[in-house]
């Protein structure tokens, strides 16, 4: 495998991990996650949130829980190439601003490239709204009621430099209903990412998940 997998330190109460949260949009999960933080005995915190985008709904949220939020907007760079690796190394500047030891996407909306991901394999931290690999990218719960899928679900997977696809740590899964449509179906899985990402970062902290 490409990647050089290399996870954090094991937190503890007095030093817990230091998490940056990167999101694009409302923020729902990143809240659960700093609810979860600030209710528990934890080992880990965030040291900031990151927004690719300004005027999100996120922002707010953290701000209103006491946690610092920086907009990284995408500069004014004709060429994307470049002006994802420019985005990129100015989310990498924010994330050694504030000390982070590991990264925790949340609803954030980029491909990341190789470049970004492989010197944090291992510490970088995605959920998808699926049970992959089925209904991989941006569409999972229309892709999944299109399939006439009985279940879906959500997975918690560190992130390599493919889409969607890198090893798989934790899975939680919902019944798919006839009835259902994809919002009703984003909404039970939403509900099962909330509980189950704070439990995976719990055990990423505690050194108690293995290597890929």
């Amino acid at each position: 495998m490409a990647e050089d997998w290399q996870l954090p330190r094991v937190g503890n109460s007095a030093d817990p991990l230091r998490l940056g949260v990167l999101i694009s949009g409302s923020g729902s999960g990143m809240e659960a996650l700093l609810r979860h933080q600030q209710n528990s005995d934890c080992l880990h915190t965030t040291n900031v949130v990151i927004s690719d985008r300004p005027d999100v709904a996120g922002l707010d949220k953290a701000g209103a829980m006491g946690v610092t939020a920086v907009v990284v907007p995408l500069p004014e760079i004709q060429d994307r190439g470049e002006r994802r690796l420019v985005h990129e190394q100015e989310i990498n500047q924010v994330l050694a601003d504030y000390g982070v030891e590991a990264i925790i996407l949340s609803g954030y909306m980029r491909i990341l490239t190789p470049s970004f991901v492989k010197p944090w394999a291992g510490r970088l931290l995605n959920i998808h709204p699926s049970l992959l690999p089925d209904f991989p990218g941006a569409h999972a719960h229309r892709d999944a009621i299109a399939a006439k899928a009985t279940k879906s679900g959500c997975t918690v997977h560190f992130v390599d430099s493919g889409m969607d696809s890198g090893p798989i740590i934790a899975q939680d899964e919902v019944e798919v209903l006839p009835s259902d449509d994809e919002d009703s179906l984003a909404e039970k899985v939403k509900s099962k990412e909330h509980l189950l990402y704070p439990s995976v970062i719990d055990r990423l902290a505690a050194g108690e998940i293995e290597s890929p």
